[in-house]
C-alpha cells in the first residue's frame, strides 16, 4: 500500500481541503498530453496492479479508469458483480480480501451502497478509490467538471454554477458542490423540488425552481439525467412534461444575458433533460468532460501511488 499526499483513499471531495483538490487538477494537467501521442502509454504504475470492482453497470467511468490504468502501464483487472462470486452470496469484504491475496496494489469500487467505499476502504490495506457509491459520492466525475470549468474560464472561484435535474439520487451533484465550494464557486441547484433533498439548503445552495432562472444567473449549468432507474414512485409527471417545464434548450439558452456553459456528466436522456441541439452546440463542452476524466483519473492513481507532485511531468516522459 502507498501513501501519497491525497491520504490512503480517495473516497469522497468532501473531505478533501481545497489544496489537495487543486492539486489533483494541477497534476492532470501534464497527463493531458500522454492521451495525444501516437503511443500511449508511460511506465509511471508499471508493476502495480489494480482491480476494477463494478457492482453497479457502468461504461463511462469502467473505461475512463481503464484506460488512466493503462496508460500509466498498470496491469489492470476487471470484475463485475455478475461475474463474479457476489452472485454466489460473497460478501463484499470477502472479495476484496480474497483479491487483496493476489497481491493486488489498488481497487477501484463502484456501488450501489452509500458509503460501500469507506466501508471497504477501512477494512483492507489496499489503496480505494470510489467510483460512485450510492447517492453519496463520485468525486473523479466533481473533479473531471471542475477541470473542464477551469479549462474553460481559467479559474473557478467566483464562478456560479447551477446543478439542474435530478439532485435528489444524483452521487455527481454532491461531489460538485462540495468540490465547487471548496475553489470558492457559486454554487446552485434548478429542478423539481420532488427531485431535491429535503435537507438542500444545510449545503449552502442557491435554490432555483424555474430553469429560466437559473439561466439567468448561471456561467454554467451542469445538468443532470433523471435516474429513472432509482425512481420507485412518481417524481414527475412525465418525461414529456419534465422536458417542457425543465429542460434545457435553445430557445433558453439564447435568452441569457451570457453564452452559458453546458457540461453533463452523461449517458444524457436527450430530449428529457437536455435537448440534442444543445448537447451537441457550441456552447457544450460534454465530449471535454470525457477527455479530462482519463487525465483526471490518471492523475489520482499517480498521487495514491505516492507519486510525487512535482515530479508528475517527469512521470509523463516516455515514447511520444
Amino acid at each position: 500500500m502507498s501513501v501519497g499526499p491525497l491520504g490512503k483513499d480517495l473516497l469522497g471531495l468532501e473531505p478533501l481541503s481545497a489544496d489537495q483538490i487543486r492539486l489533483i487538477l494541477d497534476t492532470a494537467e501534464p497527463f493531458k498530453e500522454i492521451s495525444e501521442r501516437t503511443i500511449k502509454k508511460v511506465p509511471t504504475l508499471r508493476g502495480k496492479t489494480i482491480v476494477n470492482l463494478f457492482f453497479e453497470a457502468s461504461t463511462r467511468t469502467r473505461v475512463s479508469f481503464e484506460f488512466a490504468q493503462k496508460r500509466l502501464s498498470a496491469d489492470t483487472v476487471n470484475v463485475a458483480a455478475s461475474g463474479s462470486s457476489v452472485s454466489k452470496g460473497e460478501t463484499l469484504v470477502d472479495t476484496a480480501r480474497n483479491l487483496e491475496a493476489m497481491r493486488i496494489d489498488m481497487v477501484v469500487i463502484r456501488h450501489g451502497a452509500s458509503g460501500a467505499a469507506q466501508f471497504l476502504a477501512e477494512r483492507i490495506e489496499s489503496n480505494v478509490i470510489n467510483a460512485g457509491d450510492g447517492t453519496h459520492e463520485h468525486p473523479t466525475q466533481g473533479l473531471l467538471d471542475m477541470l473542464t470549468l477551469r479549462d474553460h474560464f481559467g479559474k473557478i472561484e467566483g464562478l456560479k454554477v447551477c446543478i439542474c435535474g435530478d439532485v435528489l439520487h444524483s452521487r455527481v451533484a454532491r461531489s460538485n458542490i462540495w468540490g465547487l465550494k471548496k475553489l470558492g464557486a457559486d454554487v446552485a441547484v434548478c429542478g423539481p423540488r420532488s427531485l431535491l433533498p429535503n435537507a438542500i439548503d444545510a449545503f449552502g445552495v442557491t435554490v432555483f425552481d424555474r430553469i429560466e432562472d437559473a439561466i439567468q444567473w448561471a456561467d454554467a449549468l451542469n445538468v443532470l439525467r433523471l435516474q429513472l432507474e432509482r425512481m420507485q414512485r412518481g417524481y414527475i409527471p412525465s418525461l414529456r412534461e419534465y422536458n417542457r417545464v425543465f429542460g434545457v434548450s435553445r430557445e433558453r439558452l439564447a435568452r441569457a444575458p451570457r453564452d452559458v456553459l453546458i457540461l453533463h456528466p452523461g449517458p444524457m436522456n436527450r430530449g428529457v433533460e437536455i435537448d440534442s441541439d444543445v448537447a451537441d452546440g457550441p456552447q457544450s463542452v460534454i465530449l471535454n468532460q470525457v477527455t479530462n476524466g482519463v487525465a483526471v483519473r490518471m492523475a489520482v492513481l499517480y498521487l495514491l501511488s505516492g507519486g510525487r507532485p512535482e515530479l508528475a511531468e517527469a512521470a509523463k516522459g516516455g515514447q511520444r
